[in-house]
């Protein structure tokens, strides 16, 4: 089967089509928020909060309510607390991250327990699934995708200053805690609107690859930005052609993608340097 061809079947399944609109629009989202988290040392966040993500979606599970809608308000509300709590305490970081993450798992783990058919929606939150996006989670994680897009592009010059100086940035009266919250809950809404198709395991690699990739070659902030946004919408699109012709799982086909480019901008970079 050639690429074309592949192409060309895999969008008379109206799942795929479902699967690329939407995992598009997250790779967009988490490629532009990922150059911000990456800069700030907050790349970890991701992983943390696509923990937490799973234990909402199986404790939503076990009630038998849409896991998505469960999910959503409970990730932005641990976003806020690691934030709290890595500003306001003695847990900083990658503790207040390990000590959220692990409880989640936990929790999440024991609620897929008491639900029926465990093993088929552990594995579709662990690991993601094309399958598992309906037309209404289609719906509603375009509108919360481009929310978070509309959001990053208006606020860009004040999520910009906080990124390199927060302390010039009050000085000049940016808020400073306002915007690290509202990062914090479009990070959240990306993570959660992702795990459908990445899953938990592997959903942060969205938001680091890029980021890292683009900056072994640029060196300008909006350079870095816009090759970030090509080379994660572009691994993901063949991530997806890859796991159609291959029969091999979306999610991991989709990393593997941004591990090659990472090592070939990681060359480049290199070479770039010498010369």
């Amino acid at each position: 089967m050639s690429v074309f061809q592949a192409i060309n079947d895999m969008f008379s399944y109206s799942f795929i089509t479902r699967g690329v609109l939407v995992g598009g629009l997250v790779a967009l989202c988490a490629s532009v928020l990922g150059v911000i988290l990456v800069l700030k040392k907050y790349s970890m966040i991701g992983d943390g909060l696509s923990h937490v993500g799973f234990g909402a979606m199986a404790v939503g599970l076990a009630f038998n309510m849409a896991p998505l809608k469960v999910a959503i308000p409970i990730v932005i509300a641990a976003a806020f607390l690691l934030l709290r709590i890595s500003e306001n305490s003695k847990i900083k970081g990658d503790s207040a991250i390990a000590l959220i993450s692990s409880s989640s798992i936990a929790t999440g783990v024991i609620g897929t327990a008491l639900s029926d058919g465990t093993n088929i929606e552990l594995n579709s939150f662990m690991f993601g699934s094309i399958l598992a996006i309906s037309e209404d989670d289609t719906i509603l994680c375009v509108v919360l995708g481009i929310a978070v897009l509309l959001l990053f592009l208006l606020f860009y010059h004040s999520i910009f200053a906080i990124t390199f100086d927060e302390t010039f940035a009050r000085a000049t009266g940016v808020k400073v805690t306002v915007y690290k919250t509202m990062l914090s809950v479009l990070t959240a809404v990306t993570i959660v609107i992702g795990m459908r198709i990445m899953g938990t395991l592997l959903i942060s690699s969205l938001i680091i690859f890029p980021a890292l990739s683009s900056m072994r070659i640029c060196r300008r902030f909006r350079s870095v930005m816009i090759v970030s946004v090509l080379v994660s919408v572009c691994c993901f699109f063949v991530g997806m052609v890859a796991s159609y012709m291959l029969e091999i799982p979306a999610g991991a086909s989709i990393v593997v993608s941004n591990l090659i480019v990472f090592i070939l901008f990681f060359a480049a970079g290199k070479i770039t340097s010498r010369s």
